[in-house]
């Protein structure tokens, strides 16, 4: 690559470099409202929150990436067009093909990237996400109830706790249960302390009086107890029984399925479709590249500046995009369109390819 080369893949990457860091930051305050609602409910510590913000990235990044990468090409090469540099670069003998060899360069070194995202980055982190949401919600949202105030732990289950004293025994407890239908229980004790099972969080009350209602009587029972368990599971399914997204899952684990889901043409369907998006996907970085490289190289110069071709090539990558979408949806449902994936996203890069070296 030549100085000129050098110069024009210098701007092109620093270009693409802040335009996805510029998303990407738009993109994770709007994540971190829902994250930070969530930690700070549970009272699960700040750098649990942190750390769900950092695995959330290479979720959207091999999304953000490709449009990036467009958005910068189409601003840096009008830019160039407009301060008269392309003019100059053609004047010297550089055709459209050698002035398009830098973008296409790091659309190769984007592809990459997604690449490794997709088939090794993005399973890593869902699954990770996936194992720390579980936690902030069995294990942080139990154990860190908040002294003097009513701790909605899950749906149809309050608690409130008085005092925690320092070797982990709670004073004063309040538990009121509407998790099983047609029945209110009110549960108060004296002390009480933590037990971690397979089961989930259990607390073991002592010294203390269980109130129940039917709802559609009225008749109520009541039980004085020395030690009562009572279950502070949030929810009825448990980390390790929930079956795996296939967004979590490692490409081997897609390459080959397990038994189960090896029974499920409709969950087979489903690996099949996630597996071909993983591979096909980072193409899309080269197809957008080339419709951009066409739009501008291609065609005659023009002082006014070039804010029609701009919007052909950003229309048509909007509907390439948007035609990925629902590819990627139909895959799901229908094998055809697993290849129909690969032809599209190659589609553009023969004919832009060839527009380009024959100028």
């Amino acid at each position: 690559m030549n100085r000129i080369g050098r110069y024009l893949f210098r701007n092109l990457f620093l270009t693409t470099l802040f335009s996805t860091l510029a998303v990407t930051m738009t993109i994770w305050v709007t994540q971190s409202l829902k994250l930070i609602d969530m930690v700070i409910n549970a009272g699960a510590p700040f750098t649990v929150f942190l750390w769900m913000m950092v695995l959330t990235v290479p979720t959207f990044l091999g999304v953000i990436m490709p449009i990036a990468l467009v958005g910068a090409l189409l601003f840096s090469y009008n830019k160039l067009t407009v301060d008269s540099e392309l003019v100059v670069m053609r004047a010297v003998g550089m055709g459209p093909w050698r002035l398009a060899n830098p973008a296409i360069l790091l659309a190769l070194f984007v592809v990459v990237v997604v690449y490794f995202l997709n088939v090794y980055a993005s399973p890593y982190a869902n699954r990770e996400l996936v194992r720390l949401q579980y936690a902030v919600r069995h294990e942080f949202a139990t154990v860190l109830i908040r002294e003097g105030a009513f701790n909605d732990i899950s749906e149809g289950l309050t608690v409130y706790l008085r005092k925690r004293l320092e070797n982990g025994e709670m004073q004063g407890l309040l538990v009121h249960d509407t998790r099983q239908p047609g029945k209110d229980i009110s549960i108060l004790a004296q002390r009480g302390v933590m037990a971690d099972s397979p089961g989930g969080i259990k607390v073991i009350m002592l010294d203390g009086l269980r109130q129940e209602v039917e709802t559609r009587t009225g008749k109520m029972s009541e039980l004085y107890f020395d030690r009562y368990l009572v279950d502070f599971q949030v929810a009825d399914e448990r980390p390790q029984d929930r079956q795996a997204d296939p967004r979590e899952r490692s490409m081997d684990e897609l390459l080959n399925p397990p038994p189960d889901v090896q029974e499920s043409p409709y969950m087979l369907r489903q690996y099949a479709a996630e597996l071909h998006m993983r591979l096909s996907t980072p193409l899309l970085a080269l197809a957008y590249t080339m419709i951009a490289l066409t739009a501008l190289l291609c065609g005659d110069y023009n002082r006014r500046g070039q804010a029609r071709r701009i919007g052909v090539a950003a229309i048509l990558v909007i509907l390439l995009q948007s035609a990925s979408l629902g590819l990627t949806g139909l895959a799901g449902k229908a094998a055809i369109a697993i290849p129909l994936m690969y032809l599209l996203y190659l589609a553009p890069v023969f004919p832009c390819a060839w527009l380009l070296n024959r100028r």
